[in-house]
């Protein structure tokens, strides 16, 4: 099996890392206010989505890529509503991350699925 190339690595490695992390940090947000259920399931898919795009991405899933991408587009909007800080930190996120997924050894890697997984 080949390995993954290390951009496709670092990015998959930090959602899998981020999404877990953060799923397990508001998990006790379920058992406190009925409120606010909606929105911490809401939170807590978000969540799961960054887990799932980051196992894509090990899996040479060219979804996965897109995925990524759509979650911190995703982000974006929501660092817009709650500060400038954390919508210009999404931003330089987004080009950083966009960046890693698509340079040529990443656009190959997503290409050469079927040699990568055999």
């Amino acid at each position: 099996m080949k390995s993954h190339p290390l951009p496709i690595l670092i990015v998959a490695i930090l959602f899998i890392i981020v999404g877990l992390g953060g799923f397990l940090n508001h998990i006790m947000d379920f058992f406190e206010s009925s409120e606010k259920f909606y929105m911490t399931l809401l939170v807590q898919l978000l969540r799961i989505l960054a887990i799932v795009s980051g196992i894509l991405l090990l899996r040479a899933n060219n979804s996965g890529r897109w995925l990524s991408i759509a979650w911190i587009l995703s982000h974006i909007i929501i660092g817009a509503l709650n500060s400038t800080f954390q919508f210009i930190a999404h931003i330089v996120l987004l080009i950083v991350v966009s960046i890693l997924l698509f340079l040529p050894v990443s656009s190959a890697y997503f290409q050469n699925k079927k040699q990568i997984l055999k």
